[in-house]
C-alpha cells in the first residue's frame, strides 16, 4: 500500500514519521504522495539529500517542475535552521491560499551525536511550530535499512502520526508537551576532553571575546570562523549578562575536530521554539539566538529554573582549501 493510497488529505497539520527499507521503497513510498499533491493544486516541498532529489525528480520526469526541491545536507546542517526553512514555505504557500504538503528527511546516519540529539528536538518542535496552521501534511522519512534501532523507537516520541506501510496510525507514545520539553531539561554529556573555562560578567566581555578568539585560533579555527564563534559567544555572554543573572561561566574544549564553546548561567529559557523561528519586526527578544544559529555549526540549549547551557558547536577547517 502507498502512503498516498492510504491517507487522505491534511486538513490541520499533519505530521507523520514514514518509515522505509532503502532507496526502492522510500521512492515507491514518496512518489505516490507527491503526485496525490500536485493533482489536489497543493504546493509542495521536498527537503533530502542529493541523490534523493536526483531519483525523485527522474520518477516524476515532467512533474518535478511543479515541485520545490532543498537540499538537506545544506539546509538543516544546523538542524535549527530546519524550521524557519519551513516556515518560508509555509508563509508563500498560505498567501497563495494553498494546500502544502512536504516531505523532510533531517536523519541520516553520518549524524554525529549532538546533531542527532537536535534533530529528535527539531522533529518535537515541528508539532508546535505548526500546531495552528491549516492543510499542511509533513511526511518524515526513516530508512529502517541505515538508521540504528534506538533513532527508529524514537520517532514513535516525535511524531503524532506512524506509516510503517500499511497506514498512518495514531504513535501510542507520543505526548505533545513531553516531547517539547524533555530535550530541553535533559543534561548535556560532559565534556570528552580537557576543557579552558573563566568566567564573565559585563565589564569582561571585551577580554572574554579575546579569550574565545585567541584558544579559538590556537586550536585550528582558522580567521572567519573564529570571528563567527567570537561573535556568537558575545552574543550568548551578553544574554546572560542581559537575562541570566548577570554573570557566568564559560568552558571551551574540542571535541571530534569541532571547537566546543559552552555557557551556563543562572537564567532560565522557557521558549523551546527561542532561535529557530525568524525574529518579528517588533520582537524584541530572540533575534540574538537567531543570529547565534546562522553563525555556528551546531547550537544545543538546555534550561531548568535557575540555570541555562548554552553550546556553541563549530568545525575546525583548514584556512586554505
Amino acid at each position: 500500500m502507498t502512503l498516498a493510497s492510504a491517507m487522505t488529505p491534511s486538513t490541520g497539520f499533519r505530521h507523520e514519521a514514514l518509515l522505509y527499507d532503502g532507496e526502492d521503497q522510500f521512492i515507491s513510498r514518496s512518489v505516490p504522495f507527491i503526485q496525490q499533491g500536485l493533482l489536489a493544486g497543493e504546493a509542495v516541498l521536498v527537503v533530502v539529500n542529493r541523490p534523493k532529489i536526483e531519483l525523485l525528480e527522474g520518477s516524476l520526469g515532467d512533474q518535478s517542475g511543479d515541485v520545490s526541491f532543498a537540499d538537506m545536507a545544506s539546509v538543516g546542517s544546523n538542524p535549527a535552521r530546519i524550521i524557519p526553512a519551513w516556515r518560508d514555505f509555509v508563509d508563500m504557500a498560505t498567501q497563495r491560499k494553498q494546500a502544502m504538503r512536504g516531505i523532510g528527511e533531517p536523519i541520516w546516519p553520518d549524524r554525529t551525536g549532538p546533531e542527532l540529539a537536535e534533530c529528535h528536538h527539531h522533529e518535537a518542535l515541528l508539532n508546535s511550530a505548526f500546531g495552528d496552521v491549516r492543510q499542511f501534511w509533513l511526511v518524515c522519512p526513516y530508512d529502517a535499512a541505515t538508521l540504528r534501532p534506538e533513532v527508529i523507537e524514537r520517532l514513535a516520541l516525535t511524531h503524532p502520526l506512524v506509516n510503517r506501510g500499511a497506514g498512518a496510525v495514531a504513535s501510542p507514545t507520543y505526548d505533545e508537551a513531553r516531547a517539547t520539553l524533555d530535550p530541553f531539561t535533559d543534561p548535556l554529556p560532559p565534556p570528552a576532553a580537557p576543557v579552558r573555562e573563566t568566567d564573565y560578567s559585563g565589564t569582561s566581555l571585551r577580554r572574554l571575546r579575546a579569550w574565545i578568539g585567541g584558544h579559538s585560533s590556537i586550536a585550528g579555527l582558522d580567521e572567519q570562523r573564529t570571528g563567527d564563534l567570537v561573535l556568537a559567544s558575545h552574543e550568548i555572554a551578553t544574554n546572560s549578562v542581559l537575562h541570566g543573572g548577570g554573570v557566568g561561566r564559560v568552558r571551551l574544549w574540542t571535541e571530534h575536530r569541532n571547537i566546543i564553546c559552552e555557557f551556563t548561567d543562572g537564567g532560565h529559557v522557557q521558549q523551546p521554539l527561542v532561535g529557530r523561528e525568524f525574529p518579528r519586526k517588533d520582537q524584541t527578544h530572540g533575534r540574538g539566538l537567531w543570529m547565534v544559529n546562522q553563525l555556528c555549526d551546531l547550537v544545543q540549549i538546555r534550561s531548568i529554573p535557575g540555570q541555562t547551557v548554552v553550546r556553541l558547536h563549530k568545525a575546525i577547517v583548514p584556512a586554505i582549501q
